[in-house]
């Protein structure tokens, strides 16, 4: 178990689409999934991208076990490891919501999502995932599975009087990294 480096933004590893998991329950792949939960927990984040961490496939991870300081406001979200996912919008309805990044640290944007989407997927041992979720877990999954089709949230961003140094739009919060 080790906390990976985080490519930041510029690095073009981030703009590229990512292959799809074709071997599952593997040591490595579980090896993976470990490093990508400790990397993540030692910047506060609320999930990671195999992507943010340089490695080419479509495997995301996310949740809070307790109330992050970086989203103190955040409702929790279950800890997820997702291969392969399938993101549906439930409706054309999208709401707008601040967003930060590893990848692109120090910086929130107010990004527009779709308000309640169904994921499909695998877990590491290749078991389906289905689940219909609203708000930030919508959020999170749709920021994380945006890494795997090469889009950062500035991508998303439509109105660039909301983007920003964290520091400047939230003075107090504690975002030592982003995600």
């Amino acid at each position: 178990m080790a906390v990976r480096e985080i490519l930041k933004m510029g690095d073009e590893r981030l703009l590229r689409i990512a292959q799809r998991v074709i071997e599952f329950d593997t040591n490595a792949l579980h090896l993976l999934v470990s490093d990508m939960f400790d990397t993540m927990r030692a910047v506060n984040g609320a999930g990671l991208a195999a992507p943010q961490i340089g490695v080419d496939l479509q495997l995301v991870i996310f949740g809070t076990d307790a109330v992050n300081p970086r989203y103190p406001d955040a409702p929790l979200v279950p800890r997820t490891v997702l291969l392969n996912p399938v993101i549906t919008p439930l409706g054309e309805q999208e709401e707008d919501g601040w967003e930060g990044c590893l990848s692109v640290p120090g910086l929130r944007g107010l990004v527009p999502r779709f308000s309640r989407i169904r994921y499909t997927g695998l877990d590491p041992y290749g078991d389906p995932i289905d689940r219909t979720v609203e708000g930030f877990h919508a959020r999170v999954v749709q920021h994380e599975c945006d890494h795997l089709i090469g889009k950062l949230y500035p991508m998303r961003v439509r109105d660039f009087t909301k983007f920003g140094f964290t520091q400047v739009l939230f003075p107090g919060l504690d975002d030592n990294a982003d995600d």
